[in-house]
């Protein structure tokens, strides 16, 4: 795990009792948002990027920013959950389903392998990207991400563990076979449930 990096925590604090329910076990709340990444932040620009969905597909698919600002976007109201044990309530991100990507695609296979710039992967079962489970989000709090957050496009999947929600993502390959990514391939956890505490590897 050489080059991994944090900054930005702001501390334990107390979780009020009436979000306790909330956090899954060994998660503390966090107010803030932490920055973790794995290697260099890379820059992509947004009138370049493109976002494209390949391998066991009817129709390989690939759009454009421009294309993406035309596609129904949503505010995604959530709570998310860090494998480094922090979780933010209440925040909320902006951008379009991951449905809608699908669908237009038609997958043939069960699993994903999702790319980001820079080279960084991770897999996923597509029952964790449909049914309004996921999202391609190009806002945080009514604002563009961040580049150190994953903009300009990230994924967001808020119901596992937060590296999944792969950041600057440009694709995703569909595959018949889950294939481990980057973390999972250095001893974390397939799937990533964090009301399993699917942390590590044998968790």
């Amino acid at each position: 795990m050489s080059g991994f990096f944090s900054r930005g925590f702001t501390g334990r604090r107390r979780v009020p009792e009436e979000m306790a329910a909330r956090l899954p076990p060994g998660q503390y709340h966090e107010t803030g948002f932490p920055v973790l990444t794995a290697g260099p932040t890379p820059r992509v620009d947004w009138d370049a990027w493109t976002f494209e969905i390949d391998g066991l597909v009817a129709r390989p698919r690939a759009w454009t920013s421009v294309e993406f600002a035309g596609l129904p976007f949503e505010t995604v109201p959530c709570d998310i959950h860090c494998v480094t044990k922090w979780s933010r309530l209440d925040t909320s991100f902006g951008g379009v389903s991951m449905d809608v990507f699908l669908d237009a695609a038609e997958p043939r296979g069960s699993f994903v392998l999702v790319r980001s710039a820079g080279g960084y992967t991770t897999n996923l079962a597509l029952d964790d990207l449909t049914g309004g489970k996921a999202w391609i989000v190009t806002q945080h709090e009514g604002e563009p991400l961040t580049r150190e957050h994953g903009g300009p496009a990230r994924l967001l999947v808020p119901h596992l563990y937060f590296w999944k929600s792969a950041k600057w993502v440009t694709g995703l390959r569909v595959l018949e076979r889950d294939q481990p990514g980057f973390w999972e391939r250095n001893g974390y956890h397939r799937r990533g449930d964090p009301w399993r505490e699917q942390r590590y590897r044998g968790d």
